[in-house]
């Protein structure tokens, strides 16, 4: 586990750098809800926050650098309205997409509607609750299990099973439930469907939130290459054994789709966890029940049979980071300090999309909202609550 980047500090504390207008570059400290931005001095506190616009990108870097020199200080987004009701009410029901495909939808929560996508790919929404619950208090939460995957039904064809054809789908809910725009949340890689629907359907977004994601597979590769040299090395000379010998197609008929038992814990187990979880590891991890809700053929597809250490599918092709500078409407990055999704991932997302913003939880890895929860829903209440903001204040001139 890697814990030279991590930064422990009081609870409830903010590490920020803004800059606005002018290029200038502040920090500041401050409780968790709602965010407060008097300048202090520099601290080591567990979340970094980075704010960039498009014309102050050259000013200020986006590397971790601060500078010590106080700046204006942002005026507080408005603190949400709360609830009319404390009773949230979960609908569910299916959207025909077209073309043989159904999308299972489950939506809950008042106010204007933030659309998650959940990762694997070929998991389903399930694991990204309860996390995310609270943000129903002040937003429409709409999830959905994205085509072949969780309750969405599996399709004939897994060439079908692109990421072209899942932002479609996002567009065909959008449309269904007369949402009109939407916040755009997307985890792992459901950010990776939020980015092609944010280039492909830019019109119908309010917000975008990439959540431990990445924009380059190449990069992703090089990651997962280091993650897996950084395994123990007889866990790592076993995993080899095995992916030499073929994954797949092995054992008795109910054996042939997944990933092999042994494999799940080698990959997913002395692999994947110690990049997974930091403050508050689930207690109930099992790398063998994480692979038994997800679809197989989807999978395959679109990660690739050679392994969990290299995108070999079609995602191999996904390659948008020379394209983010087209991204126009509000963006949020989170990301775990070390996260399965490389943090520099995230930091060059940043330093491509006009005025997004950074924020890098301290001791997470890639379930941030598991391990940092209070500051990571602070962090995107907070964003969410700034952009309707904004959007209301358009309206009412």
């Amino acid at each position: 586990m890697r814990t030279a980047d991590r930064h422990p500090g009081p609870p409830g504390g903010l590490r920020y750098t803004d800059a606005g207008p002018g290029g200038r570059v502040g920090v500041g400290r401050g409780p968790r809800l709602p965010y407060t931005w008097a300048m202090r001095p520099a601290v080591l506190l567990p979340l970094v926050f980075a704010a960039a616009s498009a014309a102050a990108s050259a000013a200020a870097s986006t590397s971790g650098s601060l500078s010590a020199s106080p700046a204006a200080t942002p005026a507080a987004p408005a603190a949400p309205a709360k609830p009319a009701s404390a009773v949230l009410k979960v609908e569910e029901g299916y959207v025909d997409a077209g073309k043989g495909v159904l999308i299972y939808w489950k939506a809950f929560g008042e106010g204007t509607p933030l659309l998650i996508l959940h990762g694997g790919p070929g998991a389903s929404h399930d694991y990204l609750l309860p996390g995310l619950a609270p943000l129903a208090r002040h937003h429409r939460l709409v999830f959905i299990d994205e085509r072949g995957s969780g309750r969405s039904p599996r399709l004939d064809d897994p060439k079908l099973y692109t990421l072209a054809s899942m932002a479609d789908d996002v567009e065909a809910v959008r449309l269904a439930l007369r949402l009109g725009k939407v916040h755009l949340m997307g985890h792992s890689c459901g950010g990776n469907i939020a980015l092609a629907y944010a280039l492909k359907y830019p019109g119908s977004l309010l917000s975008l939130h990439l959540a431990s994601t990445f924009a380059s597979t190449r990069k992703m590769n090089e990651a997962l290459a280091r993650i897996k040299a950084a395994m123990p090395a007889e866990s790592r000379k076993r995993l080899d054994e095995l992916e030499a010998a073929g994954l797949f197609g092995k054992g008795k008929p109910w054996e042939r789709g997944p990933y092999p038992a042994e494999y799940m814990t080698l990959a997913w187990g002395d692999g994947y966890f110690p990049y997974l979880y930091g403050e508050r590891p689930d207690p109930n991890w099992d790398p063998q029940a994480n692979g038994a809700g997800f679809s197989w053929e989807l999978y395959r597809e679109m990660w690739g049979e050679k392994g969990e250490f290299v995108i070999s599918g079609n995602l191999a092709s996904f390659e948008v980071e020379d394209r983010l500078g087209e991204i126009r409407v509000p963006t949020l990055v989170t990301v775990g300090d070390h996260d399965e999704c490389d943090p520099s991932m995230s930091r060059t997302m940043h330093e491509r999309i006009p005025g997004s913003r950074l924020v890098v939880l301290a001791n997470a890895g890639h379930m941030t909202f598991v391990d940092q929860p209070a500051l990571f829903l602070s962090a995107v209440d907070s964003f969410l609550a700034g952009v309707d903001g904004k959007a209301e204040a358009r309206q009412a001139r």
